[in-house]
């Protein structure tokens, strides 16, 4: 009977050097979401409030937020952004701690875009009551 022996084969690292960075910033009540990308938009980091490790309603707080902007900086350090374009998304109280986290990092912030969807007419009324 013959044994197979697995060779490992060891994944090569490259750090990607990305001089500019979008951050997308989704601020739920429940939640905070921020993730970085490249200009083409393929994610470098993610991190929340629930992953961060803050679990229930202390997941809905700034402070927990700011905690998941320095995780994702911690993340891409390596990557040498310089320069960074903001986009928030959300009613949350996540919204201004996020950004004043990434700008203590020392990352220079470009631009700050709301993408708050915005409802135009709302959706067509129920039919008339009939008693």
């Amino acid at each position: 009977m013959k044994q197979q022996v697995k060779q490992q084969t060891s994944k090569k690292k490259f750090t990607k050097s990305v001089p500019a960075a979008f951050a997308y910033v989704t601020a739920t009540f429940n939640n905070t979401l921020v993730t970085l990308t490249d200009p083409s938009g393929n994610t470098l980091s993610w991190a929340s409030a629930g992953s961060a490790g803050f679990k229930g309603t202390r997941k809905s707080t700034a402070f927990a937020a700011q905690r998941s902007a320095h995780k994702v900086y911690d993340a891409i350090q390596g990557y040498g952004i310089t320069k960074l374009d903001v986009f928030v998304k959300g009613p949350g109280p996540g919204r201004d701690a996020v950004m004043r986290a990434l700008n203590a990092t020392g990352v220079n912030i470009s631009s700050i875009t709301d993408i708050t969807p915005m409802a135009h007419n709302g959706v067509r009324p129920s039919k008339k009551r009939r008693i």
